[in-house]
């Protein structure tokens, strides 16, 4: 198994989900009821319709508890498969998988439910032009891991934190003193990258003079977005936000915005329903 990540410890996030787990006991039902030298087989399989993320961290977890475990992967990162579906077949300890097992769907479950829901909406505004964009409305710890799977749903990233572009808001603008010079201030900072977000059609001219290099459109309905659009005319990426859903994206989207940044993705996809069935060899 192989599986990469700029900025994950892969190793470090196993062991200390299966710490925070084990706790200072260990799987003390396990070890009672499981004879240490008892060989499980196990299947994993999706009951709903599923963008599947996260097989090879799900096989992480068993790989850190049984080194010698076989593992089979039936189907390929971000496949989107039909309920059903047999997702991986493993081999191994049967303590190792009993103990594995919980953290190993967690993580599953999760990471699929992001990429199934991001997938709703990159199919809701297929053939518009338009991107989706996560946000950092992530869960604190996994932001990595859920980004990852907005892209595996078929998004793209939007800042992976507060570090690799500015981004300015309604409050650091009232501080500056306006949108314009709150760019100001940005450009002579010199970050490369900044993106002003305007709640009003006047604010597009003064942002767009002062710097900005990217505009979000703050709750703007797509009368106003359209309009932004044109005002805009190509200089700088634009960037629909604020309050979209399944419902109300398309008609974001086909009002020419670059982009569609839509934080319930990762704050509000629900797990999926995966199981994982165990018989003893």
């Amino acid at each position: 198994m192989s599986f990469s990540l700029p900025g994950f410890d892969l190793d470090a996030f196993v062991a200390s989900t299966l710490a925070e787990d084990l706790g200072p006991g260990g799987d003390i039902t396990s070890e009672a009821v499981i004879p240490a030298e008892a060989r499980f087989r196990g299947v994993m399989d999706s009951r709903d319709a599923i963008v599947v993320a996260g097989l090879p961290i799900a096989e992480a977890f068993f790989r850190a508890l049984d080194p010698a475990v076989e593992v089979e992967r039936l189907v390929e990162e971000g496949a989107e498969v039909a309920a059903g579906t047999d997702l991986l077949r493993i081999i191994g300890s049967g303590r190792a998988m009993l103990t594995a097992e919980r953290s190993a769907l967690n993580t599953l479950q999760h990471l699929s439910g992001v990429a199934t829901l991001t997938r709703a909406y990159v199919d809701a505004i297929a053939g518009t032009g338009s991107t989706l964009l996560d946000t950092r409305k992530t869960i604190p710890g996994l932001r990595r891991l859920e980004k990852y799977a907005t892209r595996v749903g078929g998004a793209e990233n939007h800042r992976m934190g507060l570090w690799d572009a500015a981004m300015i808001k309604d409050n650091h603008v009232a501080v500056a003193g306006g949108v314009a010079e709150a760019a100001r201030r940005a450009v002579a900072a010199g970050i490369a990258r900044i993106i002003v977000e305007v709640d009003g059609i006047d604010q597009i001219e003064p942002a767009l003079a002062a710097g900005a290099t990217h505009l979000l459109l703050d709750n703007m309905d797509p009368v106003a977005l359209r309009q932004a659009v044109e005002i805009v005319a190509g200089r700088v990426p634009t960037e629909a936000s604020g309050g979209v859903t399944l419902e109300t994206i398309r008609a974001k989207a086909e009002t020419g915005v670059t982009y569609i940044s839509v934080g319930r993705i990762t704050q509000s996809a629900p797990a999926v329903d995966i199981g994982l069935d165990f018989e003893a060899l």
